[in-house]
């Protein structure tokens, strides 16, 4: 039987003699699915007095109920459920609410969140080591990042992979998605540093559909497939457009990166006219964007993901907090996301306080008489909004009967949580990853007790620590490891 321990023996043996791994040894790792890392039976949970966030409309906030979930399905939120036969979670003192949902991430390089220093950031760090990474590389990032995000509390992650390098990348990062059992959309993308005139690789994204989403696809619904384009700038106005046009044609879900910076290369108005924006069109950043911009996408239904540390600390277009503002008056669904952890770590309880307190009028600027953002609005950003920016707001993203079971269970007794107030502002005010108790993705446990399930850390870890040192000994330079911290 293969194992994920022996099939990263293998991966190790290849690499040490500079070989490739056989076809049918990655072909049985996929039909396999690797067996040490097999998900968890889903059952009958009963999870019993806890004070509910269910960002479902007519359900609202509940100071104390149930939730009920069935076979991975929420069957009902509501107080004095009983269900023989379930497994019971007494939740006193703790908050349920839908799992978080991060629409931007570059889980690729999550390796890299420690590889910048004064003077050397984000996009020196990228491009000093994107070329270094293997495909084991790539797969022991991915883990990295899954049991990160399953410990933060986030269920959904938008995999926006702009460095696939081959299509052994691929199907490495593919088969961390199908080992760590999130949910997710992974969106194929370009090599780092690709030459502006060059399309994006279709054909391969054609056969990353057949084997990996077809009738045998491993992720049992978890996971789908888009695409992200290189916008203007990164790829010629040529180019871009026949990107558009081979990932409409293919009904695939397009992600873009839009501005932090001035000029505004990207028209929405424009797109609109050609027919680009809808709720399958998602834009990350737009800093730069202007009122009749924000106002196509918000006629068309097109989501946008605001990158709350990122658009601080890369956005030169002025004021990032004006901008989110003027996002936020124009109706526009707002998500949002980490971007890259050597910029923020994926956490969304931390982008959540953020731009809660990024939001709020200031005298003397357009932003004057408009609102300061609320609690729950906040929490609709983290959530359900991020659902809907995915195309999954009809599957999870609330608590509302019928939807997947993604949730998360906060306990509200912990030092930094007690004593509990306002319900809502216990999440977005004090709460950390550490208070996340438990999570449920898909009605399958990923973290219990305040302890991650099905992910052997320390493994991850001196896996990470192993591709890290390779790939800073390769790139040199500045990122040349100190004699402290080797593999």
């Amino acid at each position: 039987m293969l194992t994920r321990r022996s099939f990263a023996r293998g991966f190790g043996l290849a690499a040490a003699c500079g070989c490739a791994l056989p076809s049918d040894f990655i072909a049985n790792a996929i039909a396999q699915g690797m067996s040490d890392a097999s998900p968890s039976a889903r059952g009958i949970i009963l999870i019993k007095n806890a004070a509910v966030i269910s960002m479902d409309a007519k359900l609202g906030v509940m100071p104390r109920a149930d939730v009920l979930v069935r076979n991975g399905v929420i069957e009902s939120v509501g107080e004095n459920i009983s269900a023989p036969g379930a497994e019971v979670i007494d939740a006193q003192d703790m908050i349920v609410m839908p799992g978080f949902v991060d629409t931007h991430y570059h889980m690729w390089s999550a390796l890299g969140r420690n590889y910048l220093a004064d003077g050397f950031e984000y996009f020196p760090a990228k491009a000093a080591t994107a070329k270094h990474f293997s495909e084991e590389d790539f797969y022991n990032s991915i883990m990295l990042a899954m049991a990160e995000l399953a410990n933060n509390g986030v269920t959904t992650v938008h995999n926006w992979a702009h460095n696939v390098r081959s299509p052994a990348h691929a199907d490495a990062e593919l088969r961390a998605h199908r080992d760590s059992r999130i949910r997710a959309r992974y969106s194929y993308g370009h090599i780092d540093g690709l030459a502006r005139d060059v399309p994006l690789d279709f054909k391969d994204i054609e056969r990353v559909r057949s084997e990996w989403f077809g009738t045998k696809s491993p992720f049992e619904g978890l996971v789908n497939l888009g695409v992200n384009l290189r916008g203007i700038g990164q790829a010629t106005e040529d180019i871009f457009h026949r990107d558009v046009a081979a990932s409409k044609e293919r009904k695939l879900a397009i992600s873009v990166h839009a501005g932090q910076a001035p000029p505004n290369r990207m028209s929405a108005t424009d797109y609109e006219k050609r027919g680009y924006l809808g709720p399958d069109f998602l834009i990350c950043h737009y800093l730069p964007g202007a009122d009749e911009d924000y106002a196509a996408m918000v006629r068309t239904g097109t989501p946008l993901s605001y990158a709350t540390h990122s658009e601080l600390r890369l956005g030169l277009a002025g004021d990032a907090r004006d901008a989110l503002m003027r996002m936020r008056r124009s109706g526009l669904l707002i998500s949002l996301s980490s971007d890259a952890t050597s910029i923020a770590p994926p956490n969304m309880l931390e982008n959540m306080r953020f731009a809660w307190n990024l939001t709020i009028p200031w005298r003397g600027t357009p932003t004057e008489k408009q609102n300061p953002l609320g609690f729950s609005e906040v929490l609709a950003m983290g959530t359900i909004n991020g659902a809907k920016a995915l195309g999954l707001g009809d599957i999870t993203g609330s608590l509302t009967p019928g939807k997947r079971a993604d949730l998360v269970l906060i306990r509200t007794n912990d030092v930094n949580t007690a004593p509990m107030g306002n319900i809502e502002a216990t999440v977005v005010m004090s709460a950390t990853p550490q208070n996340v108790d438990t999570v449920l993705v898909d009605g399958r446990y990923v973290k219990k007790g305040g302890k991650l399930v099905g992910y052997d850390v320390a493994a991850i870890v001196a896996k990470a620590k192993e591709s890290s040192a390779r790939i800073r000994k390769a790139a040199g330079g500045r990122l040349a490891m100190p004699a402290c911290c080797g593999g």
